[in-house]
């Protein structure tokens, strides 16, 4: 099952940097993930919810997120949440 994910982010964020970093190691490791960087700074509507939060990891169909600080055990098991959803 494809899980799609939003990876909300925005540029010269080094919190950001490491988060792309762990979720292209679980991505590496579960290829039934679409992972989608979505920098909040062109997206208003982002930037009033999750300005503060960034960087966060949005699951769109549920609208549930995990926010920072997250490691790869956090981002397996959000995933496999949502498997189970």
């Amino acid at each position: 099952m494809l899980i799609r994910l939003l990876l909300l982010e925005t540029t010269g964020c080094h919190l950001c940097e490491q988060a792309l970093a762990i979720v292209n190691q679980c991505w590496l490791e579960d290829h039934d993930l679409f992972i989608e960087n979505i920098d909040i700074a062109e997206f208003p509507e982002w930037q009033a919810q999750y300005a503060t939060r960034i960087p966060v990891l949005y699951h769109p169909e549920t609208e549930t997120d995990l926010g920072w600080p997250f490691d790869p055990a956090d981002v397996k098991a959000f995933i496999e949440a949502l498997r189970h959803d």
